[in-house]
């Protein structure tokens, strides 16, 4: 599983995060919704609960954080999140898993491929959220 995060409409106030997990193949498998002044890893309790157990998580260093690594570990998930530089302690990372992660900004980039995700023209967070489940099941799940 994957995980990551983008904005949408960062040049005025309307900012919404979208936290996604993502399959091997690419595809949208869970998301949740923060607004743009929320942190990344206050989020990452919400989106790592749909995980399955064993596994492994990729995601940026918005992500990067020890409780959230020893928290993964925990349950058995390895964690392929790159260190924040300003930290003390710099984490290992396996670079060959790490490339997998162009399937996370694909993923987004179809996501936005839809003019309504990509300008965010809803108001309510439930109506953005409901047009991101629309899109993800147009283009992975409606076979």
């Amino acid at each position: 599983m994957r995980c990551c995060r983008r904005s949408t409409r960062e040049r005025d106030a309307r900012t919404t995060k979208i936290h996604a997990i993502t399959d091997s193949k690419g595809r949208l498998f869970s998301f949740h919704l923060t607004p743009g002044n929320v942190a990344d890893i206050t989020a990452a309790y919400d989106a790592i609960e749909t995980l399955p157990a064993k596994g492994c998580l990729l995601g940026d260093m918005g992500y990067d954080a020890l409780k959230l690594r020893q928290d993964l570990a925990f349950r058995g998930t390895a964690t392929v999140i790159p260190t924040n530089p300003t930290h003390r302690y710099q984490w290992p990372i396996d670079l060959e898993a790490y490339k997998a992660r162009n399937l996370i900004a694909r993923m987004f980039n179809r996501l936005k491929d839809f003019r309504r995700i990509a300008t965010r023209y809803d108001k309510l967070a439930r109506n953005f959220a409901s047009a991101v489940a629309l899109a993800a099941i147009v283009l992975w799940w409606a076979d």
